[in-house]
């Protein structure tokens, strides 16, 4: 009957507000991940992210992350290391708090994309350019150029 008049969306509201900790946690974290959510605390990572698991929700939404608040709201998918990565897109249902992934010697220590940053990578171009940016003369004397 409940099911009928709308009563179970308002109760998994109500535990979503719960889950947040409070009216004003939940709206900040509606402004932050633009979603609320409950779910059990499955486990936590070395940089901060939180993960979540919820088998109410269909397979695909049912797994999701939360990133630390230090990151405000400039986040990314490359921030979630790769054996969180794994459980996240159902690739294997074994956490990685429970189950260690296998470390090899030659294997590098994760970092999240810098595309689009300062920390980005930038060749250094040994080439002539084709075209030379016009200097203003007071410049180019103070620059060398003839």
């Amino acid at each position: 009957m409940s099911k009928l008049i709308g009563m179970d969306k308002l109760r998994n509201l109500l535990k979503s507000i719960k889950h947040a900790g409070g009216l004003r946690a939940a709206a900040y974290r509606l402004y932050r991940f633009n979603d609320l959510r409950w779910g059990q605390y499955v486990g936590e990572d070395k940089y901060g992210n939180k993960y979540y698991e919820n088998k109410f929700f269909f397979m695909g939404r049912s797994r999701w992350v939360e990133y630390p608040p230090n990151v405000g709201t400039d986040y990314d998918a490359s921030m979630v290391p790769a054996e969180w990565y794994g459980w996240l897109h159902y690739k294997t249902d074994n956490l990685p708090t429970k189950v260690p992934p296998v470390k090899y010697p030659w294997m590098l220590e994760h970092s999240p994309n810098t595309s689009g940053s300062n920390q980005a990578y930038f060749p250094y171009s040994t080439t002539r350019q084709k075209i030379e940016p016009w200097l203003p003369p007071h410049l180019r004397s103070q620059s060398g150029q003839a």
